[in-house]
């Protein structure tokens, strides 16, 4: 996918966006291109669909928010990234929502230089990258962010007290087994967890089968606002 194919896709989506909002989408690419020439975060054959397999992906989960009324408006909202890698889908959305605070974690110390530099060059002012396993950090975030870094029976216990609304997880494949033995193992209630199909808003092959997973703290569904 080419970076104007991209703008088109996420100006339809977010129209709101302002032109330095899209130079930075735009500087991306060459950036994770330098980068990854040094220190491999992302699949180096998979760089062709940079803007599509990583930004889009990443963006779905802003997506998710808009369209289920689930924007924050309050100013400062914090999330926290876990399992950042190179920076997804914290970097991402971190453009998308320069009010809200972002926490990049990632327990691999050459991931972390890649997103700390990739977020410097940016200029995201609103990303704090730390070389941290989740479970040890001392803060409690407003959201938790992830892309299929483990399985959810594993990544739940990782982040059950860092979070105050709900964590957003982006994951593929048959999700249904998974979510019945995240819910069994950790004695969630029915409703707890929603699913929402990513081709919803990119009707792309790629994205087939692809979902966000949402785990509510408490067991509430209310929009985040002050």
């Amino acid at each position: 996918m080419t970076y104007d194919r991209f703008s088109d896709i996420v100006r339809a989506e977010f129209p709101d966006l302002t032109e330095e909002q899209m130079d930075r989408f735009r500087a991306m690419e060459a950036l994770y291109l330098d980068w990854n020439s040094r220190i491999n975060v992302i699949s180096r054959k998979d760089m062709d669909g940079f803007y599509e397999h990583h930004v889009l992906h990443s963006l779905a989960i802003a997506s998710y928010w808009r369209r289920e009324g689930i924007l924050p408006s309050a100013p400062r909202l914090s999330v926290l990234d876990v399992g950042t890698g190179g920076g997804f889908p914290g970097i991402p959305l971190a453009v998308l929502f320069p009010g809200m605070e972002f926490t990049l974690c990632d327990s691999v110390g050459k991931k972390t230089l890649v997103a700390q530099a990739v977020a410097e060059t940016l200029g995201l002012d609103n990303v704090t990258v730390v070389n941290a396993r989740a479970e040890s950090l001392p803060a409690v975030y407003d959201f938790v962010v992830s892309r299929a870094v483990t399985s959810l029976d594993n990544f739940y216990p990782w982040v059950r007290d860092r979070f105050r609304y709900s964590i957003f997880y982006l994951k593929g494949g048959d999700i249904n087994a998974e979510i019945a033995q995240l819910m069994g193992r950790n004695r969630l209630k029915k409703g707890s967890v929603r699913t929402w199909r990513v081709d919803n808003w990119l009707p792309l092959e790629y994205f087939q089968e692809k979902f966000v997973i949402q785990i509510e703290k408490d067991y509430l569904c209310s929009p985040i606002v002050e």
